[in-house]
């Protein structure tokens, strides 16, 4: 290609470099010359124009792009018209990307002056979505290089979701809340029809091997495909509840674990021709996870290999925050106590709402049997208003009580008696008892994280949804500064105030967010 000055009678056929005006017409960037605008040119003074000019066998930018275009679309994939040395790639229809990326580092290493890009293989698409794009950076390549490019064929395409009638199992174990397992199928039923699907039957069992064996057959033999099994507690080996139970039915497993984080402790094997799926816990929340990516897959159709999964771990970093390891237990030795606060006026309530009564016994009660059902040693309850009534409600518990003579001060003054009990602990868990949905696995995920982190100054604060929640893990060197706090005030500001310090856990449950301070939230959590 050469490029440069031209005198416009010599210019047709050429290519513009920039942009001209010329009379009431402006002639763009890449436009072909032709002898009707050589005739403007030189009638509005225009003696030369800067062009390039194609030499032999070199095609010009929008014929180059709409060739490679043309040769590497393949199924479910349209293509736009080419202009200014570009031609986009769609999705015709909704499903999963699914390019051959050996075949686009080829085509992007033949000449630089040819481009492909494309979205992230595996991302789903929606129809019309522009999903690729050629683009030519000069006015003209080699012909040879463009032929080169478009042997690539088909190299761009989309899995388009197909019509999937999925099972779900859900185990529980018997403490489990049936809220939980709710929130859980909720989430599995918006992933389904998100991506073309149905989840259609929903079983519920014991967290137990025959149990789950049982569901799985069930699910199979009325023809449900993929089968999700969410356990009650993460799957750690493959002799797990989850996987002894798919090979106690028959099946097999092509893989455990994968190198995706969130979703790591993921399960895929078969029955059959049936696909089977463990579910990781993280798949409770709708936020993107290792799991996700292989439920789509398998919904559009796509291979799931032990070494497809194995090669997902380039970009399978998915979130960098703490983690807990499910069954480390440093938390043992480092002594995490819980402390529930029972000594507020509940002045919203009009009267002591830790008393009022969910699911057939006081709301403290639901508080105090969480932190015990929980890694927490010892339990304390810190009373204050009503003391001997709440003390009544909590008989037969095996908690520490402490009380808090000056509870109307106000909160800081139940923080400070609370921690004050613990001396022996390496860290206080600070638990509301008002907080009835959060359960014992909860508190551990939050006792674990403290146990990973082993550092007395850390300060653990679950989230949910990005925002965040209760209980709290203290550390004890923070025990000095919760002691000097005073007023109707928590401990927030002692977290702004060593930020650097504090671990977030993610927990996919709403119930860290939601306390009863009104009659209304209480009605509202009868509800649920």
């Amino acid at each position: 290609m050469k490029l440069g000055p031209v005198p416009v009678r010599e210019a047709a056929g050429a290519v513009l470099v920039h942009t001209i005006r010329a009379g009431d017409r402006v002639l763009k960037k890449g436009h072909v010359l032709v002898p009707a605008d050589l005739e403007m040119l030189a009638a509005t003074d225009h003696h030369e124009v800067v062009c390039a000019r194609l030499e032999p066998g070199e095609l010009a930018e929008d014929v180059a792009a709409a060739a490679i275009a043309q040769a590497m679309a393949g199924a479910n994939v349209a293509i736009d018209p080419a202009r200014t040395g570009r031609a986009n790639l769609r999705a015709a229809v909704a499903g999963l990307f699914a390019a051959d990326r050996d075949a686009i580092e080829r085509a992007n290493a033949i000449d630089e002056a040819i481009t492909v890009a494309t979205v992230r293989i595996d991302e789903p698409v929606r129809a019309g979505q522009i999903v690729a794009t050629i683009k030519i950076i000069p006015f003209a390549v080699p012909g040879e290089a463009v032929d080169r490019a478009c042997a690539n064929i088909a190299a761009i395409r989309v899995a388009s979701w197909r019509p999937h009638r999925a099972g779900l199992i859900l185990t529980r174990f018997p403490d489990t809340h049936a809220s939980l397992l709710d929130r859980a199928a909720t989430a599995q039923r918006t992933r389904m029809t998100r991506i073309g699907g149905e989840l259609v039957r929903e079983v519920r069992v014991g967290h137990d091997i025959d149990q789950v064996a049982t569901a799985i057959t069930e699910l199979a033999s009325a023809g449900l495909d993929p089968i999700l099994a969410l356990g009650a507690s993460a799957i750690m080996d493959r002799r797990d509840v989850i996987p002894a139970a798919l090979e106690r039915a028959g099946g097999t497993i092509a893989r455990f674990g994968m190198p995706v984080d969130p979703g790591n402790l993921m399960l895929v094997g078969r029955l059959g021709a049936t696909t089977v799926i463990g579910v990781p816990g993280c798949a409770r929340s709708l936020d993107r996870s290792g799991f996700d990516w292989v439920l789509e897959r398998c919904i559009a159709g796509l291979a799931i290999t032990s070494g497809d999964i194995a090669a997902l771990g380039v970009g399978g970093l998915l979130d960098d925050g703490p983690r807990p390891a499910p069954r480390a237990q440093p938390h043992i030795e480092r002594g995490v106590a819980a402390v529930v606060l029972a000594a507020g006026h509940s002045s919203r309530m009009g009267d002591n709402k830790l008393l009022v009564e969910l699911d057939g016994q006081p709301l403290i009660r639901h508080a105090v049997r969480a932190a015990l059902a929980s890694r927490a040693h010892p339990v304390v309850v810190v009373t204050g208003n009503q003391a001997e009534r709440v003390r009544a409600a909590l008989t037969g518990l095996d908690v520490v009580f402490a009380h808090n003579s000056d509870f109307a001060s106000g909160m800081a003054s139940s923080l400070r008696t609370g921690v004050m009990a613990v001396p022996n602990a390496a860290a206080a868990m600070i638990c509301l008892g008002d907080m009835p949905r959060v359960t014992a696995m909860h508190l551990d995920q939050l006792i674990a994280a403290f146990g990973e982190a082993g550092d007395d100054g850390t300060i653990i604060v679950p989230t949910c949804e990005r925002k965040r929640g209760n209980p709290v893990v203290w550390g004890r060197d923070h025990f000095g500064e919760i002691g000097e706090l005073s007023g109707d005030v928590g401990a927030r500001s002692l977290i702004e105030r060593h930020a650097s310090r504090v671990r977030t856990v993610a927990i996919d449950d709403p119930a860290i967010l939601v306390d009863v301070d009104t009659p209304d939230a209480l009605a509202a959590l009868r509800n649920t």
